[in-house]
């Protein structure tokens, strides 16, 4: 038994070995971030290549020189077929420009290609299309364009999915521009992953979507901006995982809701990950103003580590005339699609982001499992559902955190509800809707154990109110309040519309004022909070009464 074992462990050991020698690693560990340089090839370097072939284009005619008897070059007009049959390491040089040609690529060792202020245009395909699986370093000089036509010329069992096509990996860097347009297919695909280390890429897609990395999308660094108008498609998108950790990327998409090739229902998304989604740092713009878009989507966990994501949806339901939404937006049939902020299927962790959301139709913040936020800023508005949703556990340990819904719950937690620490601001709509709703319907509950509390709207009836919570005998709409806990300071202004009841909570006994004059010092949630010790001043003195967990609201939700 003992040596069946041993075998098994060292065919085990065996075959991971032969999986570390691979080209490409991918180690993901148990808490969703990719270990060592974020699972792709190292940065280029200008040294190590065994040769350099430089492609010159001329309008519609183009010069190849560096080439060998095992590095042969096809030229037709302006069209540049190189094949690499060799075990040399090549550098393709590009540089000149033409109105109908491309670049085409067979090799079986890795490469580089810069694009030196080059400008190719293919009418009738990929302007770069590079049928080689292993990894290929894209270098940026200059200022440097692609664009493909509005159809496509087929190739029996060849890929050729974007304006600029690999089946290999693709890592771009450089200090120069990548402006690529994509008119027949999608912008930019890999087969296998994209990186983007740094260096300025943008694209634009009518068709397809603007970045694919089959296996995964990492940025570490430089200037992304992506505009995609098609129904469905995608800004970024990834089978696997998506990771960024640096740079500056702007997506915007337009594109609505449709049918993909199996009959579901599809919409369109800012960046779509299949597995598992995470930034640690660097700024992420989205915007979505397609029928059922979303902002970030993904099919796995979320975790919001670092960096700054600011989401704006403002894109209506697909299917909610038809009755696919029959409590004002928040259910949904196979042929409805919400337009949401930020959407995984599994659980999203907050632990250090500075996130922004705004929503007009659907929910902003949704996590079909558990939600965890420990650190950093999470604002979420939207203007007709949840603001923020877990479909199981909500737990709050620290950080700064408002909901704010005008046509549904502030906070709605499908299983237990647990503020142990940091500051939450909630707002909800009248009751039935409130601003911390707990699913009791189930025999869940909120628990109220910890950090600072601000909530306009009502708590769920029967929570446990461990930390002892204070109700106001009046408040004031779209008025600035002081709230004092111990010798910490808030200022907040409310609502202008909606919600009933003004609730808080502290580590000690808190006072609060209305009317005062805002002051100086840190400010949150769209200007709405204040923190610091000059953060306001003057005022009335608000009389609070103890609020006890059956005070609140009925059922909240749906």
């Amino acid at each position: 038994m003992k040596a069946v074992k041993f075998h098994i462990c060292l065919v085990a050991a065996l075959l991971l070995l032969a999986a570390c020698n691979k080209d490409e690693i991918k180690e993901t560990n148990d808490t969703g971030t990719n270990s060592g340089n974020g699972g792709a090839e190292p940065s280029y370097d200008e040294s190590g290549w065994d040769m350099t072939v430089r492609v010159v284009y001329s309008s519609a005619s183009a010069t190849v020189t560096g080439t060998t008897d095992s590095i042969v070059a096809n030229i037709s007009g302006a069209g540049v077929t190189i094949t690499n049959s060799s075990t040399k390491k090549v550098r393709y040089e590009l540089s000149g420009s033409t109105s109908n040609g491309f670049f085409k690529l067979y090799s079986g060792k890795k490469q580089a290609v810069v694009l030196d202020g080059v400008s190719i245009t293919n009418n009738s395909g990929a302007a770069i299309n590079i049928q080689s699986g292993k990894c290929s370093y894209i270098v940026m000089n200059g200022a440097s364009t692609l664009k493909d036509g509005s159809s496509y010329s087929t190739t029996t069992d060849e890929d050729q999915k974007a304006a600029f096509f690999s089946e290999g990996q693709l890592i771009f860097s450089g200090s120069g521009s990548l402006n690529v347009t994509a008119t027949g297919a999608s912008g930019i695909t890999s087969d296998d992953y994209l990186k983007f280390t740094e260096g300025s890429v943008t694209v634009s897609s009518t068709v397809g979507h603007g970045l694919r990395g089959k296996d995964s999308v990492i940025v570490t660094g430089g200037t992304i901006d992506v505009t995609v108008s098609a129904d469905m498609k995608k800004g970024i998108t990834t089978d696997g995982t998506c990771n960024i950790s640096g740079g500056d990327i702007t997506v915007a998409v337009s594109g609505g809701t449709s049918t993909d090739s199996d009959g579901s229902y599809s919409g369109s998304a800012g960046i779509k990950a299949d597995s598992t989604f995470t930034i640690t740092a660097g700024n992420l713009t989205i915007t979505n103003s397609g029928q059922g878009g979303k902002g970030i989507s993904g099919d796995g966990d979320g975790y919001f580590r670092g960096g700054v994501v600011n989401v704006t949806i403002t894109g209506s339901n697909y299917g909610s005339s038809g009755g696919g939404f029959p409590w004002g937006g928040g259910g949904s049939t196979s042929n409805s699609v919400g337009a949401k902020g930020i959407k995984f299927d599994g659980s999203l962790t907050f632990s250090g982001s500075t996130v922004n959301v705004n929503c007009k139709s659907h929910e902003g913040i949704e996590a079909k499992k558990t939600m965890n936020i420990s650190d950093g800023v999470v604002y979420s508005y939207s203007q007709s559902d949840d603001a923020i949703n877990s479909g199981s556990h909500m737990t709050i340990t620290g950080g700064y955190v408002c909901g704010h819904s005008a046509g549904n719950d502030g906070l709605d937690a499908n299983g237990n509800m647990y503020i142990r620490g940091g500051l939450v601001y909630a707002i909800g709509k009248s009751s039935p809707e409130m601003a911390l709703d707990a699913n009791t319907e189930e025999g869940y509950k909120l628990y109220v154990e910890g950090g600072t509390l601000i909530t306009i709207g009502g708590l769920e009836r029967g929570a446990s109110l461990t930390q002892a919570c204070y109700s106001s005998s009046s408040w004031s709409k779209n008025a600035w309040y002081g709230l004092t806990v111990g010798d910490n300071k808030y200022c907040f202004k409310t609502p202008s519309s909606g919600g009933s009841g003004l609730v808080v909570s502290g580590a000690s006994t808190p006072t609060l004022r209305s009317g005062v004059t805002q002051g100086t010092g840190d400010s949150y949630f769209n200007n709405t909070l204040i923190i610091g010790s000059s953060s306001f001043s003057g005022g009335t003195q608000v009389n609070l009464s103890t609020y006890t967990g059956n005070s609140g609201g009925g059922p909240g939700g749906h």
